[in-house]
C-alpha cells in the first residue's frame, strides 16, 4: 500500500471501472444562435458524425469521404476493412460501408468475421511444418533481419506499376479490371514464394493477399472506387476469385471482411443506407432458394440481431426495389480450406422476416430473386457438381472417358452441337517421346533426401531456379521464365516432391467438347485459378517439320516451339522470362498425344505455355507445361496463342482466326 498526499493509501488491487476513450461522445461548440439550451445550461451540442455540422465545424476523416470527389447521389467508396493483426496505411483504413462504420476489426457478431478464399499460402504448409532450419546456418531466405515490406516494394516497382487516372479509378472497364487482377495475383503469388522461403514464427499469419491488396491500394492500382448500384463495370458474371482482396479492389465488394455492402442515398433532406451487394459463403445460415433465390441472413451473431448497418440497409433496399450484386462463395474442391468467389449478377429482396435462427436468437431473413435474363451462373456450377456425384447425366456425352485410364482424372469428350461421333482416330498418351536424343548437355538435378525445401541452398534444382521453388506450396506457378527446372529422374527426392509439378497428371476435371465452327475444344468442369498448371503438351517430337507436314491435311495437331510469341499479357517484365527453348522443339500429337493436342488458338489466350527440363543425367528431358494466366471460370474454353511465323514464311499456314476476342488478329499460323 502507498500513501498519496491527503488521500490516504490507495488500493492498488481494487480495479477501476472505467471506460474506454472510444465510447466518449464528441461533443461541439454551440452555434451563437442556437436555441437548444436553456440559459445556463452547458453550451454544448452532440453532433452526428455524418453531419449536419454547426457552422465553423467541417466533417472529419472517414466520414468526409474522399476529398475533391464529386458526391451527386452517391457517397464516395469506402476502402476494404484490413484485419486487426495487418497494419494497413491510411488509404485502407476507412469505413466498410456508406457513412457509417469503423476501421477497426468486425466483431464476431457481426456478419463480417467469414472466411476468406485465402488457402493456398499457409503459414503451416505440409512441408514447412516440419522443416526446421538450423540456427547459426548460412540460409539467407530463413534470416529473421529480412524485411518482408521491404521486399515487397521491390517486387512492386521491378512491374512499374502505374497508378491509373481519375477516370478508370472510379469507373473501370474489362482492360483495367483485367489489369488489376492479373497484377493482385502476379504479385501474390511473389510476396508467397518469399514468404515461404521465411522461419515460420509461432502465431504469425502470412497473407500475402492482404499484403497485396495494401500495395494496390496505396499505389492506387484498383479500379471501380465508386460505389455504384447495379453491374460493376469490366466484370462479368460468371468472374470467379479465389481471395475476398480481389473484390475489393475491382470495386465488385468493398469490405474485405462484411458480408453486406451499402452505401447512403440522399432522400430529399435525409440519407439513407442501401446495399449494393453481398457475399454469401456459408457462414451463416443462407438457404438457396431454387435455382435463382437465395434466403440471405442478416449480419450479427450470437445474440438477438438490430435492424442496423448491414441489415438496415437491406430492409431500405427492400422498399426501394435496387438491385444488389450476390458474390457466391463456395468450397473450393482443389484446396479444402478456401473458396471460391463467384459474381453470381443482380438480385432484388423480395420479401424479409424475423425468425429464430438455430442459435435460438432473432435473426434476419431476406429473400432475393435474380433479375430474368441474366446469363447462368451459379446454376451452372450446380448442374456440374450433379454431373460429378453422378445425379444427373451430362448430356451429349460420348466418352465418359476418353483417356481410357490413363489420367488421374477422367476426360469426357462431349457433343452437344451435331452428330459428329468424336474427332479422328488417335492413340491417347500422355507422354512425350523422343525419337533420338536431344542435341545437349543432360541437366543432372539435385540430391535432396525426402523433399526439395523453400529456402535450400545445397538443393541444385532451386539453385538453378534462381534461388526458389519456382512454384508456391500448391502448384501454382509464380511466373513465366525462359524456362524452369523440375526435378527428375535422377534427382534422389520423391515423387511427392513439390518441385515435380508437371509430372504429377492432371488437377482439374477435363472435358474434350464440340465447339460450333472451331472443330474440337478443351475446357474445364472445374474453376481454375491463376498459375494453375493445366497438362503438358504430349506426342513425337520430330526432326524435320517441312517433311512432316507435306500432304497433309489443316488438322495437324501441331505444336511448334520455334515460333514467336508475345508476353502472355499486358505487364512489363524481365525480357529473359520470355519462353526460350535450348533447341527448336516441335512436337506432333496427330497420332497420339493427350488432352492439350484440342486446345485451340486465341489472340486473347487464357493460358501460356511454360519449357519445362527435368533433371535426367542419361538423356535431355524438356517438355511443355500449359498453365492458367489468369482465373478460369468452369466450362470456359481454355485456349494459348499459336504464335507467329518469320515473315518469309508468313503465307504457309495462315489461317482465318474464329476466336472472337476484341483484340482478335483475324489469323493465325
Amino acid at each position: 500500500m502507498e500513501e498519496s498526499a491527503g488521500e490516504g493509501p490507495i488500493d492498488k488491487s481494487r480495479v477501476l471501472n472505467v471506460k474506454p476513450l472510444r465510447t466518449l461522445t464528441p461533443v461541439f461548440s454551440s452555434p451563437s444562435n442556437s436555441s437548444s439550451f436553456s440559459q445556463g445550461s452547458a453550451p454544448f451540442v452532440c453532433v452526428p458524425p455524418a453531419g449536419p455540422f454547426p457552422p465553423g465545424v467541417s466533417p472529419f476523416f472517414p466520414f468526409s469521404g474522399i476529398p475533391n470527389q464529386s458526391s451527386g447521389d452517391h457517397t464516395p467508396i469506402s476502402s476494404a476493412v484490413p484485419i486487426n493483426s495487418f497494419q494497413s496505411p491510411e488509404p485502407l483504413r476507412r469505413a466498410a460501408n456508406g457513412n457509417a462504420g469503423s476501421s477497426r476489426r468486425v466483431n464476431r457478431n457481426n456478419r463480417g468475421v467469414e472466411e476468406d478464399g485465402y488457402s493456398d499460402d499457409q503459414t503451416q504448409s505440409s512441408q514447412s511444418r516440419y522443416h526446421k532450419r538450423k540456427k547459426g546456418g548460412h540460409d539467407k531466405f530463413a534470416s529473421p533481419d529480412v524485411d518482408t515490406d521491404v521486399m515487397v516494394e521491390n517486387i512492386s516497382q521491378s512491374y512499374n506499376l502505374v497508378q491509373f487516372e481519375a477516370a478508370r479509378l472510379y469507373d473501370g472497364d474489362k482492360d483495367s479490371v483485367g489489369y488489376v487482377l492479373l497484377v493482385f495475383n502476379l504479385l501474390r503469388r511473389q510476396i508467397a514464394q518469399l514468404e515461404d522461403t521465411k522461419e515460420a514464427t509461432s502465431g504469425q499469419s502470412r497473407r500475402p493477399d492482404l499484403k497485396t491488396g495494401n500495395v494496390l491500394m496505396t499505389k492506387g492500382i484498383r479500379t471501380n472506387a465508386r460505389k455504384r448500384v447495379g453491374a460493376v463495370p469490366g466484370v462479368e458474371i460468371g468472374d470467379i476469385f479465389f481471395f475476398r482482396m480481389e473484390l475489393c479492389t475491382i470495386g465488385l465488394h468493398a469490405p474485405s471482411m462484411a458480408g453486406i455492402d451499402y452505401m447512403s442515398v440522399r432522400i430529399s433532406q435525409d440519407e439513407e443506407p442501401i446495399a449494393v451487394s453481398i457475399v454469401s459463403s456459408g457462414g451463416y445460415e443462407d438457404d438457396v432458394d431454387g435455382d435463382d433465390g437465395l434466403i440471405y441472413t442478416g449480419q450479427g451473431k450470437e445474440m438477438d440481431q438490430k435492424l442496423e448497418r448491414g441489415n438496415l440497409a437491406l430492409e431500405k433496399s427492400l422498399h426501394r426495389g435496387n438491385d444488389i450484386r450476390v458474390i457466391r462463395g463456395i468450397k473450393d474442391v482443389g484446396n479444402p480450406t478456401g473458396k471460391v468467389y463467384m459474381y453470381d449478377g443482380l438480385y432484388r429482396i423480395q420479401e424479409s422476416w424475423l425468425e429464430k435462427g438455430k442459435s435460438g436468437s432473432n435473426v434476419f431473413r431476406y429473400k432475393l430473386g435474380r433479375l430474368p435474363g441474366q446469363p447462368e451462373a451459379y446454376k451452372t456450377w450446380k448442374k456440374i457438381q450433379q454431373w460429378k456425384d453422378g445425379t444427373i447425366t451430362r448430356f451429349g456425352v460420348i466418352l465418359p472417358d476418353l483417356t481410357s485410364g490413363c489420367e488421374t482424372l477422367p476426360v469426357s469428350l462431349v457433343n452437344d452441337v451435331d452428330n459428329e461421333k468424336g474427332p479422328a482416330y488417335f492413340t491417347y498418351s500422355p507422354n512425350l517421346k523422343y525419337s533420338k536424343p536431344a542435341p545437349r548437355d543432360p541437366f543432372i538435378g539435385c540430391a535432396c533426401n525426402g523433399a526439395c525445401l523453400p529456402g535450400n541452398e545445397k538443393c541444385d534444382c532451386i539453385q538453378k531456379n534462381g534461388g526458389y521453388l519456382p512454384h508456391i506450396v500448391n502448384g501454382v506457378i509464380v511466373s513465366q521464365k525462359s524456362v524452369i527446372y523440375e526435378c527428375g529422374p535422377s534427382c534422389q527426392c520423391p515423387p511427392t516432391c513439390r518441385n515435380r509439378v508437371s509430372q504429377g497428371g492432371l488437377r482439374v476435371r477435363l472435358e474434350v467438347f464440340k465447339t460450333k465452327d472451331k472443330g474440337w475444344g478443351l475446357r474445364s468442369w472445374d474453376p481454375i485459378r491463376a498459375g494453375a498448371f493445366i497438362c503438358v503438351y504430349a506426342g513425337e517430337v520430330v526432326d524435320d517439320f517441312a517433311q512432316e507436314l507435306a500432304g497433309e491435311n489443316e488438322d495437324d495437331h501441331i505444336f511448334d516451339g520455334s515460333r514467336t510469341y508475345q508476353p502472355v499479357e499486358i505487364l512489363p517484365g524481365d525480357s529473359n522470362n520470355a519462353p526460350n527453348l535450348p533447341f527448336p522443339l516441335i512436337i506432333n500429337a496427330r497420332n497420339a498425344g493427350n488432352v492439350a493436342r484440342f486446345i485451340n488458338h486465341s489472340c486473347s489466350p487464357n493460358l501460356f505455355w511454360q519449357p519445362v527440363l527435368r533433371g535426367n543425367s542419361k538423356e535431355f528431358d524438356l517438355h511443355i507445361a500449359f498453365y492458367a494466366i489468369r482465373h478460369i471460370p468452369p466450362m470456359t474454353e481454355l485456349t494459348y496463342c499459336y504464335g507467329m511465323v518469320p515473315p518469309e514464311k508468313a503465307d504457309r499456314g495462315k489461317r482465318k482466326c474464329l476466336c472472337g476476342s476484341p483484340k482478335c488478329r483475324g489469323f493465325f499460323y
